[in-house]
Parts: structure tokens; C-alpha cells; sequence
């Protein structure tokens, strides 16, 4: 880090930090402080305070006060962006004639400050997670959060985000070196990466193309997604500098997927990855393939900016320096991923077919888990209708089946070829169709896995009886019709599905052997 700041300009600053971290500032309400490596959180009562560090970092300056008095304008307008509710106004600290601190005062500013109204700390996303996994909903309405965002974010400059991905990489690999991070190990994270960006620079340049680099949230680790009145609302969303915001939309997914993974939710991370490709854009699906790269990097960044982050006390240093070791080797455990495979979920309607392929996405490697096709969503756009309205008999005429299996199978087809695992939801009770899902597995010279689960006809019903707001058409008339199917042999794993969904997903994960599959390092 350069670092000019004068001695006297750090020592204002600290009595700055000091008459803000007293309880008399503050009513006599206690104030909690939080340190990063460009600013300092205080939190007391119903207000929180941010005053940006006197430093200097490649990637911005807060040397001076009227660059900490911009910074602070810049983050208050485009953070109102993603979270009006928080971000209240740009505050002055000045001196009185006295010589006294005011918050708000009429004297002379000496510091800066983005006023918030302070929220629950523990509905931030990374607490939540380390409580407990996360509820598909949830991840879910994460996932809708964040596409949102980028369905509004403005258009950025592709060349500029695609030219700043080797010097990105550099300054990590720098870091890691001055950190004494192992040699080897940093040095072969390099040239993994770099090869990983020579492969996928055209594809980067293809999504430029095609409008996917815009301006985003920049930011958005787990820390900086909070519940507020039971909705994820995104905060703190890089303000220093535009260009380090201005991205491919699927490298502002990769920080929260590549989080989920390293706090071990990887069922979260699939959720989020599986919702937001449902909600987005279809091209998505095809930069799936520069994802391995994508995570890996913001792995690597953070790792870098645990290595910077301050700490008061040699504890804390060394608490810093281990979280930064776990997000390294993270980075490069995603630059490598494994071979994809596919899965096929098959069985008649109210057999659990869609829990478990989401129960197990995140279990399916590579990071952070199986794409999930499911027909009855496929059926559903296929008539352009929502997921959840229900469709007329011709919906489910042969030809509509036909088409529903063959467009499964070119999703599948071209899922795998960007490297991602496929679970494919479809009652299969025919054996064509089995045969065609088959089929695709061998043109892509990928692993085929096929379960078919089996229940009894009074659970059928009473699961299809019970269904609220589901993208499935099935009735228990129609369970009672398939009761006459004549099924053949099925020829792949069948799977008792009668009990409780844990129990059918304990089943499919001993018959796939993913039952020690490790989500994180």
C-alpha cells in the first residue's frame, strides 16, 4: 500500500473516531465500532455513522477530506439505488470555537460521514447463514434481489471490465506473496487463472456484446445483504470508483455464490444460481462456462482484503489471516473444477421428483451445484404462460410432451458443454424418453445417473392434494390415471420416495455416492 498520510492528518482522524465511539456522543446510548480497511462503522441506537479512512490503496484514495467528503456524496446516491431505506444523508463532524466535536454542527468540517438508520445486525445474510442453512425461499429472494438490480443497472464499457481482469489478478498474486503465502501454491492459482481468462476472454466479450457488463453492486459478499421487514435488501455497493462496479453480470452473482459456498451453504448457492437463471435473461445458461473463474477471482479478492483489514489486536490479526488462507485455498479449488455430470430424476406425479432435485443441487459437484430442469417449468414457458397457471388439455397432448422432453434434452446438451452438472425433473415414464436423456449424457461424454422414485398411491395423492402454487398441472386425477401406465422395466435406480423428502434424498445421495460430498474447504 502507498501510503502518504501524513502523521497528523491520522492522528485528527483517530480523535475523530474517538468523540464518535463515546456514549455522550450519542445521548449516552453505547456505540459498537466496526473496522475495514477504508472505513469505520459506528453504530448506536437507531443510527449508524460511516467515516472513510485517511488511506491510500491502488484501488482508491481517501487521502485527503474533500476526497472523503466526495466519497461519502458518491455512496449516499448510488446506494440509494439498492437500499433507500438505509441511506439517509451526508453528515459533517466540525469543531466548535471551543475546540469541541459536533455531529452536525456549525463549525468547520473536519470529517465526513454517511448517516444510515441502523438495522438488525443479525438478518445480515452471513450471520444467517452460520445460524442455519438457508430456507429455499430465501435464496430464492435473494437471487430475485439481485436480478433486479441488474435488470436496472445502467450499460458499462466491456473493453475496460475485460482489461481489468489480469491486473486484478496480479494485484492478488502480489498480495499473496507479500502475505507469505505458500509460493508454489500462489503461483500455480496464477496460471490457472490466467489460462482460465484466455479461454473464456471471448465469451466475456460476447456478453459485452450483448449488454451483460453494466454498472452493479460491486460488492455483494453476505455481509452486505440484509433482511429488512423479511426481504434481502443490498447495501454498501462500491462507491470509490465506478469501473471497479462495472462488471459482468455474472461477475457481481459469483461473490455471493462463491460466500455461500465458502460459509458452507452450497444448497443456498445452487438455489440462488437455479433461481436467478429461471428470472434472468435465458443467455445466461451460456457463461456458465467462465463461472469457475468468476468465483475463483472473488475468492481471491477477498482473501486480499482480509490480508489488509486492520486489527486492533494480534488476535484479531490472526483470525484476519486465517479467514484469508481459507479464501485463497477456496479460489483455488474453483479454478479447478471437476468433470459435470448428469442426473435424471424420474417418477410419477407427487413422488417428490422436484424436492429432491433441489435438495440435491448443491451436493453435485462442480461448485456451486446442478442446473435443475424441470418439465413442468419448460412445459410452461413453452405455452408462454406463468409457472404457476394452469394449462389446457392441449398442453399435455403427445406433441407437447415431445417437445418438452426434446427441449430438456438441448438444455441438458448445452448446460454440460459449459462444464455444469444437469439434473433433469421429468416424470419419464416412458422408455424413449429415458432413452433420449441417455442419449445426450453419451454425445457429451458425461457420467448419466438415473433415479426413478417410486410411492404409493395414497401418498401420491395426498402430496398432489396438498400442493400450493407449484408449476406441476397434476390433480389427483391424474395420479389416479397414471396408476395404469404401463412403466416396462425402468432400467435405472429406483428409489424409495414414501417417507419423509430427507429420507428419499439420504436414498438418492448413498445411490449417486455423494454422501461425503464436502461443500467447502
Amino acid at each position: 500500500m502507498d501510503d502518504p498520510i501524513p502523521a497528523s492528518e491520522r492522528s485528527r482522524q483517530e480523535q475523530v473516531f474517538r468523540f464518535v465511539a463515546e456514549a455522550t456522543t450519542h445521548d449516552g446510548a453505547s456505540a459498537t465500532r466496526i473496522d475495514t480497511h477504508g472505513a469505520v462503522v459506528f453504530l448506536s441506537g437507531d443510527r449508524a455513522l460511516k467515516i472513510k479512512r485517511a488511506v491510500r490503496f491502488p484501488f482508491l484514495d481517501y487521502s485527503t477530506l474533500a476526497r472523503r467528503k466526495a466519497a461519502c456524496e458518491q455512496e449516499l446516491e448510488i446506494n440509494r439505488r439498492f437500499a433507500p431505506q438505509i441511506y439517509r444523508r451526508v453528515v459533517p463532524i466540525t469543531r466548535a470555537a471551543n475546540g469541541a466535536f459536533e455531529i452536525g454542527g456549525n463549525g468547520e468540517p473536519v470529517e465526513w460521514a454517511v448517516e444510515m438508520q441502523r438495522f438488525d445486525e443479525s438478518r445480515t445474510i452471513d450471520r444467517l447463514t452460520r445460524e442455519q442453512p438457508l430456507a429455499p425461499a430465501l435464496a430464492d429472494a435473494i437471487a430475485d434481489a439481485i436480478e433486479a438490480s441488474h435488470r436496472s443497472a445502467p450499460k458499462a464499457d466491456t473493453a475496460t471490465w475485460v482489461a481489468s481482469l489480469l491486473p486484478i489478478l496480479a494485484d492478488n498474486t502480489s498480495s499473496f506473496i507479500a502475505g507469505g503465502f505458500p509460493p508454489d501454491r500462489v503461483a500455480a492459482l496464477d496460471r490457472a487463472s490466467r489460462s482460465a481468462f484466455e479461454r473464456i476472454r471471448p465469451l466475456l466479450e460476447q456478453r459485452g456484446a450483448q449488454g451483460f457488463v453494466r454498472w452493479c453492486h460491486g460488492d455483494l459478499h453476505l455481509a452486505n445483504i440484509v433482511l429488512i421487514d423479511g426481504k434481502p435488501v443490498l447495501f454498501d455497493a462500491i462507491e470509490f470508483d465506478p469501473v471497479f462496479a462495472s462488471v459482468d453480470l455474472l461477475y457481481d452473482l459469483a461473490f455471493p455464490l462463491m460466500d455461500l459456498i465458502q460459509h458452507d451453504r452450497c444448497d443456498a448457492a445452487a438455489g440462488v444460481l437455479n433461481r436467478y437463471l429461471a428470472v434472468g435473461d435465458e443467455a445466461h445458461a451460456e457463461g456458465l462456462r467462465a463461472l469457475p473463474l468468476l468465483m475463483s477471482l472473488r475468492a481471491a479478492v477477498r482473501a486480499k482484503v482480509m490480508l489488509s483489514r486492520p486489527a486492533l489486536d494480534v488476535a484479531t490479526e490472526r483470525s484476519n489471516r486465517q479467514i484469508a488462507m481459507s479464501y485463497f485455498a477456496l479460489a483455488e479449488r474453483l479454478i479447478a473444477p471437476p468433470h459435470p455430470r448428469l442426473i435424471a430424476v424420474g417418477g410419477l406425479s407427487g413422488t417428490g421428483k422436484s424436492v429432491l432435485a433441489r435438495g440435491l443441487s448443491g451436493r453435485v459437484p462442480p461448485l456451486p451445484g446442478a442446473v435443475v430442469l424441470r418439465s413442468d417449468v419448460i412445459r410452461k414457458r413453452l405455452f408462454g404462460v406463468a409457472d404457476t397457471e394452469r394449462l389446457p388439455q392441449a398442453g399435455y397432448s403427445r406433441d407437447a410432451t415431445a417437445d418438452v422432453y426434446r427441449i430438456l434434452g438441448e438444455r441438458a446438451a448445452h448446460i454440460l458443454a459449459q462444464g455444469c452438472s444437469v439434473i433433469v425433473d421429468a416424470v419419464f415414464s416412458r422408455q424413449e424418453e429415458r432413452a433420449a436423456i441417455e442419449a445426450v449424457a453419451r454425445d457429451q461424454d458425461v457420467e448419466i445417473s438415473g433415479l426413478y422414485l417410486v410411492a404409493d398411491v395414497k401418498t401420491r395423492l395426498d402430496r398432489v392434494a396438498h400442493r400450493i402454487g407449484d408449476a406441476s398441472d397434476a390433480t389427483p386425477d391424474i395420479v389416479r390415471q397414471q396408476q395404469a401406465y404401463e412403466q416396462g422395466d425402468i432400467g435405472w435406480t429406483t428409489i424409495d420416495a414414501s417417507g419423509s423428502p430427507d429420507k428419499t434424498l439420504i436414498r438418492a445421495l448413498a445411490a449417486l455416492r455423494l454422501v461425503d460430498q464436502v461443500c467447502s474447504t
